[in-house]
C-alpha cells in the first residue's frame, strides 16, 4: 500500500467500503496508509487470500449483513443489531427466523415495491 496520499489515492475506509468489507477485520497494512485506484482494482480483480476469506466468513459490514438477511440497515438498527456479524452469525439468525426478521423483511419488501411503482409511474409519464 502507498505511503503518501495523491489525488488518485483513497483512505482505507473508502477502499473497504468499495470492497464491501469490514475495515477493522483487514490486515494492518491495509488499514495503515492509502490505497491507490490501481491497488483497489487489483484487489477487486485478483483478491488475495485474506480478502477472499473475509468476504466468505466475515465479519461483514452492516450493509452486507442487511443484504444477506433481506432487510435494510435501518431495520438492523431497529432490531438492535449494531455489530459486524460473521457468516455463521447471519446463518444462525436465518435459522432462528426471529419475529423482528420477518417484520423487517416485510417492511423491506414494501419499500422495494413502492420504489418500483414510483419508477414505473415516472417512466410512463415520459
Amino acid at each position: 500500500m502507498t505511503v503518501r496520499k495523491t489525488s488518485q489515492d483513497m483512505k482505507p475506509a473508502t477502499a473497504a467500503k468499495k470492497l464491501d468489507i469490514y475495515l477493522p477485520a483487514t490486515p494492518a497494512e491495509f488499514q495503515e496508509g492509502f490505497i491507490s485506484r490501481e491497488e483497489l482494482t487489483a484487489l477487486q480483480n485478483d483478491p488475495p487470500e485474506w480478502l477472499q476469506e473475509l468476504r466468505k466468513s466475515g465479519p461483514h459490514p452492516r450493509s452486507v449483513v442487511a443484504a444477506r438477511l433481506g432487510v435494510s440497515i435501518s431495520g438492523l438498527a431497529r432490531a438492535g443489531v449494531t455489530d459486524a456479524l460473521t457468516t455463521d452469525d447471519i446463518n444462525a439468525i436465518r435459522e432462528d427466523n426471529p419475529d423482528w426478521l420477518e417484520h423487517e423483511r416485510g417492511i423491506q419488501a414494501d419499500v422495494l415495491a413502492e420504489a418500483a411503482r414510483l419508477k414505473e409511474e415516472k417512466k410512463t409519464r415520459r
